[in-house]
C-alpha cells in the first residue's frame, strides 16, 4: 500500500542563486512536497505520533529554504529531500522547488526542479 501526505505551496524568502544579487536581496521560493507515507497505523489509532507531523516538517522546510545559501535550486532539493527522509515513517518523497522570480531574462510562469529519492 502506498499511502501519500502532501505539502503544496510552502512559501519562504531565500538567498540562493549564482548571481551575487539573488544572495544580497533574496527572492521567494515555493516548496511542494509529496510524502510516501503508510498511513494505515494513524488511521486506525487516530494518533499523531502515528503518522508525519506535516506541521512540524513545514516549518523545518521553511527553515532549510530560509537558511544557508546554495547556488543552485537542484542543491536545495536535494536538502529538503534529505531533511524529509529523516522522519521515521517516510518511505520516498518528491520535492519540488520552484522559483518563481528567478532572472531568466524573459517572460516565464515558473521556473522549478522535481527530484525523487527513496530511503536507501
Amino acid at each position: 500500500m502506498t499511502d501519500h501526505i502532501a505539502l503544496r505551496g510552502l512559501r519562504a524568502v531565500g538567498h540562493h542563486g549564482v548571481y551575487a544579487e539573488e544572495r544580497k536581496s533574496g527572492q521567494p521560493f515555493v516548496v511542494d512536497v509529496v510524502l510516501e507515507v503508510d498511513t494505515a497505523a494513524a488511521a486506525a489509532t487516530d494518533e499523531i505520533a502515528d503518522t508525519v507531523h506535516y506541521g512540524e516538517l513545514a516549518a523545518r522546510i521553511t527553515a532549510v529554504v530560509e537558511g544557508e545559501p546554495v547556488n543552485l535550486i537542484e542543491t536545495l532539493a536535494q536538502r529538503i529531500a534529505d531533511l524529509c527522509l529523516t522522519e521515521r515513517l517516510v518511505d520516498a518523497v518528491e520535492v519540488t522547488v520552484h522559483k518563481p522570480e528567478a532572472p531568466v531574462g524573459v517572460p516565464f510562469t515558473d521556473v522549478a526542479v522535481t527530484i525523487v529519492r527513496r530511503r536507501a
